[in-house]
């Protein structure tokens, strides 16, 4: 018996059953903006370097992450920034 289902994620990337990546981008617009509030508390207390970093480590690899695949969809999450 084969189910059918709204949604499947799939390495990380959430694929609707309409391909509109609206549900990739709720899962995604949360961690992203967790990372923006770190970067600008961060600000404070760390150097460029440091915030370059973190950038790297938690923003840009969310963001790089499945963008050949979701890139030129025109509800990307990765269109919006």
């Amino acid at each position: 018996m084969i189910l059918q289902t709204n949604f499947v994620k799939l390495l990380g990337i959430t694929i609707d059953n309409t391909l509109s990546w609206k549900q990739h981008n709720d899962t995604t617009t949360p961690k992203l903006n967790k990372v923006c509030y770190i970067i600008r508390r961060s600000k404070l207390y760390l150097s460029n370097d440091a915030l370059k970093m973190v950038y790297y480590a938690f923003f840009h690899t969310v963001m790089s992450y499945g963008l050949i695949f979701g890139g030129n969809s025109t509800k990307s999450v990765y269109l919006n920034y």
